[in-house]
């Protein structure tokens, strides 16, 4: 499953979050943020239990997108005890985006 993230529950989803979070950042107009959808959920099923699974709309909470310093999109934060590991821009193979998430996140 994979939660949208707004102001009212960032915090406890993601700053606070037990588990480490992949964070999707897009826009509904961004093609290549619509193509990495079904490729996001489908991670979000295999690996959920191990990793929270999480998306933003940019065009719903820029203060968010700002704070993380996102200037692209699609961009993939990989999120561990609130600390941004890793981070990721553009379209990339269900393969190449589960191997960034166990790179950034083990």
């Amino acid at each position: 499953m994979v939660t949208t993230i707004t102001k009212e529950n960032v915090e406890t989803e993601v700053t606070k979050s037990t588990q480490p979070v992949v964070l999707k950042v897009f826009a509904s107009w961004c093609g290549p943020c619509v193509q990495m959808t079904p490729i996001f959920d489908e991670l979000a099923k295999e690996l959920g239990d191990t990793y929270k699974f999480a998306q933003l709309n940019v065009d719903d909470s820029r203060e968010i997108s700002i704070q993380y310093g996102v200037t692209s999109i699609p961009t993939f934060l990989f999120i561990k005890d609130n600390a941004v590991q890793g981070r990721e821009v553009g379209y990339m193979s269900k393969d190449d985006l589960k191997e960034k998430v166990i790179q950034y996140l083990k």
